[in-house]
């Protein structure tokens, strides 16, 4: 790993690098004092940062993400099988994700590597209300008890605060990275966590819909306590399992999943952006789902119906169709796929009547995001603001070999 840091702005005397990575993690004190010693200097944000630099960087930000994803699934299954533990091995594994996001921002903060000022302030934002939420969430639950409404507002501030966060990791990658297949291989990571973070409160209702059948069936997935607390409030199974409307699962699919597959297929640009998260979504779902019956947790569905959204999305860029038009058959492709998803297997209810008012929110807001992205606001909004290289607090100077074209 090679700094472009001016020596003078070093410590008189930085460890040497460890050879390898192999040979750092035999060591990992040394290979920690050195990583302080080199890179724990202060700097503004836009500081000079080599392309090696940079990937280790956002290295690291991924395995944050894939930390937090991970616990995050598996916390929704253990919920529908035990009642609430703040030590549950889920939090213990989202915990460890967000002490690695922590670690970052305070990096980014002090060192100034690697983000931009809005980067910056993204990353402190989202961490900031991630951490507030925390303490709201804890309360939630010495009052009421459950974990298992994803639908709460306490944790409607964990999502939104995990959102605002990724949303800075994307705009600091985009912007430095150089232009090439690593950049867009690590900006589809990125968004892939991204759009699970937004489709997360669907899984509520993707499980419950298979754990009220069993507990229909007599084979209930939930342990006896989580049913008596149930009981002790006055819900009965349905309630419990699925407390929400049925037209929820069919416009946050449609009206969140979809838009953030929009936005991201017009931030990477690649043909099939939205069509490659979805899958890649899907596919990571398929396998926790086989990881998480074949050790005895609860099932759940898993919303295939979002691939052909994804594809009439990509068809639709590509096409240049207004976002506003798209809209109707990009829904409609959903509606259908959802049907014969609802035929050969399980599905969440879904209140076929509403699709239509869906499709116009969705009409809406995609129109919305097309009217943004052609603002003389959002182009400067593109530019990175670096105090580092000009100088000043709050000087936007242009895109160099990054930048975040939206193709």
């Amino acid at each position: 790993m090679t700094s472009t840091v001016p020596v003078a702005s070093r410590p008189a005397a930085v460890p040497l690098a460890p050879g390898s990575l192999r040979a750092g993690l035999r060591h990992p004190v040394a290979l920690l004092r050195w990583l302080w010693a080199a890179y724990m200097t202060p700097g503004r944000p836009g500081r000079p940062t080599s392309q090696v630099e940079l990937r280790w960087i956002y290295t690291a930000w991924l395995a944050a993400f894939a930390l937090k994803m991970l616990g995050s699934s598996w916390d929704v299954s253990w919920h529908f099988r035990w009642l609430r533990d703040d030590l549950a091995p889920p939090h213990l594994l989202n915990t460890l994700g967000t002490v690695v996001v922590v670690a970052l921002v305070v990096f980014h903060s002090y060192s100034g590597h690697g983000v931009d000022r809005r980067a910056l302030r993204l990353m402190q934002t989202g961490t900031a209300t991630f951490l507030v939420a925390i303490p709201v969430d804890l309360l939630n639950h010495r009052i009421n008890g459950l974990d298992i409404t994803s639908w709460s507002p306490s944790h409607a501030l964990l999502y939104l605060g995990t959102a605002i966060m990724l949303a800075g990791a994307i705009r600091g990658w985009w912007l430095y990275a150089a232009p090439g297949r690593l950049r867009d291989l690590v900006a589809l990571g990125l968004w892939l966590f991204f759009v699970e973070n937004v489709l997360f409160p669907n899984q509520h209702q993707e499980y419950g819909v298979l754990s009220l059948a069993a507990y229909r069936a007599g084979r209930t997935t939930a342990e006896p306590q989580l049913l008596d607390f149930a009981a002790s409030q006055g819900q009965d199974a349905a309630q419990f399992m699925l407390p929400v409307p049925s037209w929820v699962h069919p416009a946050w699919l449609v009206c969140a999943g979809l838009l953030a597959l929009v936005v991201a297929r017009r931030a990477v640009g690649l043909r099939w952006t939205a069509t490659t998260i979805a899958g890649g979504y899907l596919a990571y779902r398929a396998v926790t789902w086989l990881l998480l019956t074949g050790t005895g947790f609860p099932p759940s569905v898993v919303p295939v119906m979002l691939l052909a959204g994804a594809v009439l999305v990509d068809l639709a860029v590509l096409a240049r169709v207004p976002g506003w038009l798209a809209a109707f058959p990009v829904t409609a492709g959903v509606t259908l796929a959802a049907f014969v998803q609802s035929v050969v297997a399980e599905i969440p209810p879904w209140n076929w009547a509403a699709l239509p008012v869906v499709a116009l929110v969705f009409a809406g807001l995609w129109g919305a995001v097309d009217g943004v992205a052609r603002t003389s606001a959002f182009l400067r909004w593109r530019a990175p603001v670096e105090p580092a290289a000009a100088g000043a607090p709050d000087a936007a100077i242009p895109a160099g070999t990054g930048g975040a074209p939206v193709r």
